[in-house]
């Protein structure tokens, strides 16, 4: 494949809610472009961008696929993305290495919860936006709603630049009122397009749409405002200038239309790709960070600078081994070329460069500044890793992926597989970021965080098919806490004879509560060496042992003061032993006069949802033991602040998607800790004493 200049190059991110059409415009693209021969179908299973087997299966993208083509000496690279935010990650991974959005929105459904997503990804990249209109031959399109939506969702900025003549079953026409032209599509022949001028029918809308866009170009540069007051008007390549000038300076956001099922609409959106959206070079430089300072640095997309590249998406794949997605920020790559892992300082030689078409890879030489492919058994880079020449001092600014919020268990079916779960994991990570793997020490479990419920299933699933290794799902174990609410005190005498020297230790503690979060505090009060100072040690050393598994259900104690401060010794008999059982009987009798309490975390959670759904969120919110602390806004959201127990969390994210059709979504943090209501302790100290029986 020859090589592009960045002047040449388009780097275009198809992202939408899941259902608005991406994999299928994809399709109709890539048909366009020549490089397939028939339009795969998603239920077949056979679409260039859902080829693994799990999206196969279940008939939507789960990880976003590259689709590399040429349009009129152009090359464009489209970054197909999933739908469903559990799979968010890719997302704004693509997003942020393409020099464009486009925003998918299906006529029959309008603006979804995945619609705001990637809408707020794409203001945190700062990226030009475009929407695109899709299935308007489907029975319930209405395009007028869809645009009244998009205003009111994403402001007065968003501007139609073509419209259907007619929606729904039998739709074939779109009116360009860039243009100023109909395109007509024949359903016997998908793809297949005529050019005439706009029927009288269609005319004044056509006319009025028009001086909308004309005015709304016009509005973001000064020049072409001067020029449209002067003229009256503004030439087609004014008008394409100005909008390319206004989607970089996110002032504008046109609307298209296309219905890929029947290719209705690809072929001149091809042209618009060519025509109006920026260049790597007209989107400006890259924003990068200095290793030693922390400081912003801005890397040009230069072909002649230094080498410096950024891996968005690693995959890894049977007899192959890992493929590194990657985007060229400057200078160039080519096969054997010696850079270095910014980051970590370690030597990387690139094999062999390739571009992809889904899953099928094209070998090239040489990949230039703003240009996105992909190369193979690269030894220790990874996702949001930069590459680059020796000695250059700044890394690209990694992904910040969204918060996982939804956490689940696992222990291996084998004994044994423990190294090969950890193993599994490990590469699976490395391909998705935005799941994460925690080692729960206290309760010995391996701990999955998803950003959804299918997310972790589809982390397990992997896990089998990639390395044959398989788990099972176990509860979440939740870190309770025990402590007391008075003062108490109470003797602890060990005391054995079994001929010959025997045990002896007698030691009287006090226990008194301490402030929450204070934790473990240990003194002496005894005098007159009743005890002896060498036995102390002992005398600490079994109380915070027991601490350890706690007297009521068997969960750490904390917050406690214990005090020593009486006893009695033998001068055989006693030692460090003995003193030792002595102070973990007597810490123990005491707690149990002490008005022991069970504590549960609590976590600040934050819920962001539209305002129809805040009675039944905050319904669910107190159902759950959750309490409300404040309502504020946030854009087009309402923000719901509660306070909820950690317990309770798990099964937040099914319910709330339940509620609100997906439409919210939550963020969590640990606060503190609290007391566990009475039934609810009764419960667990019931449980730990049965398991202990069982033991």
């Amino acid at each position: 494949m020859t090589t592009y200049h960045p002047d040449h190059i388009r780097n275009i991110a198809i992202a939408g809610h899941a259902g608005s059409g991406k994999t299928m415009l994809c399709e109709g693209l890539a048909l366009t472009m020549g490089l397939t021969t028939r339009l795969g179908h998603i239920e077949d299973g056979n679409t260039l961008s859902d080829h693994a087997p799990d999206e196969i299966a279940r008939r939507h993208s789960v990880n976003s696929s590259l689709i590399t083509g040429i349009w009129r000496e152009h090359k464009l690279n489209f970054i197909d993305t999933p739908g469903f935010t559990d799979f968010h990650g890719d997302v704004k991974s693509a997003i942020r290495v393409c020099d464009t959005v486009l925003l998918t929105v299906n006529a029959a459904t309008g603006v979804e919860v995945g619609t705001d997503l990637i809408w707020d990804y794409a203001q945190e990249f700062y990226k030009p936006t475009a929407f695109v209109v899709t299935k308007l031959d489907a029975d319930r399109a209405d395009y007028n709603k869809t645009i009244d939506e998009l205003r009111e969702h994403f402001g007065t900025n968003v501007v139609p630049v073509q419209f259907p003549a007619e929606e729904g079953l039998g739709h074939h026409v779109l009116i360009d009122v860039l243009l100023m032209k109909q395109f007509e599509f024949s359903s016997d022949q998908p793809g297949a397009m005529q050019v005439s001028e706009i029927p009288d029918l269609y005319r004044k809308r056509a006319q009025e749409l028009h001086h909308e866009l004309v005015e709304s170009v016009a509005e973001t540069d000064e020049a072409l405002m001067n020029k449209y007051f002067e003229e009256g008007s503004l030439s087609e390549d004014d008008l394409r200038a100005g909008i390319k000038h206004a989607m970089v300076s996110r002032t504008f956001f046109p609307v298209f239309c296309t219905s890929p099922l029947h290719l209705i609409g690809t072929e001149r959106l091809l042209n618009v790709f060519v025509n109006i959206f920026p260049t790597p070079i007209e989107r400006g430089p890259e924003h990068a960070i200095m290793r030693d300072t922390q400081e912003e640095y801005l890397v040009e997309p230069n072909p002649e600078g230094e080498t410096v590249a950024f891996i968005f998406k690693t995959v890894s794949e049977p007899h192959i081994g890992e493929i590194s997605h990657l985007r060229v920020y400057s200078g160039h790559i080519e096969s054997g070329h010696e850079l270095v892992d910014a980051q970590t300082g370690q030597p990387e030689k690139l094999g062999q460069i390739f571009t992809m078409v889904g899953h099928e890879k094209k070998s090239i030489d040489k990949l230039l500044a703003g240009d996105i492919g992909v190369v193979v058994k690269l030894k220790d880079a990874h996702t949001n890793d930069t590459l680059a020449d020796k000695g250059v001092g700044y890394i690209i600014k990694p992904v910040e992926f969204p918060q996982a919020v939804v956490q689940i268990a696992i222990k291996p079916l084998a004994q044994g597989d423990e190294e090969k779960i950890s193993a599994g994991l490990h590469h699976l990570h490395e391909e998705d970021p935005s799941f994460q793997i925690k080692h729960e020490k206290e309760f010995n479990q391996i701990v999955l965080c998803g950003l959804g419920d299918t997310h972790v299933e589809t982390v397990v699933r992997r896990l089998k098919e990639k390395f044959n290794v398989e788990v099972e799902v176990v509860p979440l174990k939740i870190p309770y806490r025990e402590t007391i609410c008075a003062i108490a005190n109470a003797q602890g005498k060990f005391k054995r004879q079994s001929g010959g020297r025997g045990q002896y230790g007698d030691v009287w503690i006090r226990i008194e509560p301490k402030a929450r979060g204070e934790g473990f505090e240990f003194a002496s009060e005894v005098v007159g060496g009743v005890v002896p100072t060498r036995y102390l040690p002992a005398v600490q050393k079994g109380i915070e042992e027991t601490i350890v598994q706690g007297v009521l259900a068997g969960y750490p104690v904390i917050d406690v003061k214990a005090i020593a401060y009486d006893g009695s010794h033998h001068p055989v008999d006693s030692s460090e032993y003995a003193f030792k059982v002595a102070a973990s009987m007597g810490f123990k009798a005491a707690f149990e006069k002490a008005k022991p309490i069970l504590l549960e975390p609590i976590y600040k959670l934050t819920v962001y949802t539209p305002d129809q759904f805040t009675g039944e969120i905050m319904g669910e919110i107190s159902s759950r033991r959750g309490r409300m602390q404040g309502m504020d806004a946030e854009g087009r959201l309402q923000v719901l602040l509660s306070m909820m127990p950690q317990a309770e969390l798990h099964t937040l994210h099914s319910a709330l998607n339940r509620l609100t059709q997906g439409r919210a979504r939550y963020i969590y943090e640990f606060s503190h800790y609290e007391e566990v209501p009475f039934d609810i302790r009764e419960k667990l100290v019931a449980e730990a004493k049965l398991q202990k029986a069982e033991a």
